[in-house]
């Protein structure tokens, strides 16, 4: 898998979300939804592309499994992280306010974790990160 490409991809997704968003709420001049907006744009968006840029810059080995684990979970833990800030503060469908709020949990968790192996990863592969 290309680390870079995925990220890249992903990211511009999270963009057009984070955009899309930002320009209905000025429009609507409702902005009950911002924090789920800075969420998206900053983790979904930012987050993503700076991990893209960082697996583009350095050469972290192709078949590395910590970041295997960390491209993963960033994805997850994006993804669960937003959509479950959706859910929580949207409550769409009555009833399933205890999965919404443990949705949103475990995807910030993962996410949480993410960042954790991102540390570890530029410590451990530290020798690769120079700008010889």
């Amino acid at each position: 898998m290309d680390r870079t490409r995925f990220f890249v991809r992903v990211s511009a997704i999270f963009a057009l979300i984070g955009a899309f968003m930002g320009s209905h709420m000025a429009g609507g001049g409702g902005y009950q939804l911002s924090a789920i907006h800075a969420h998206i744009l900053v983790v979904g968006w930012l987050s993503l592309f700076a991990f893209a840029i960082f697996y583009k810059v350095f050469s972290i080995p192709k078949h590395s499994k910590l970041a295997t684990f960390h491209v993963w979970s960033s994805f997850i833990g994006v993804f669960g992280l937003t959509s479950g800030m959706w859910l929580y503060y949207t409550q769409p469908v009555a009833g399933m306010e205890t999965f919404n709020t443990i949705f949103f949990i475990v995807g910030g968790t993962v996410l949480l974790f993410a960042f954790i192996c991102f540390a570890i990863m530029v410590f451990v592969h530290g020798a690769l990160i120079s700008e010889d």
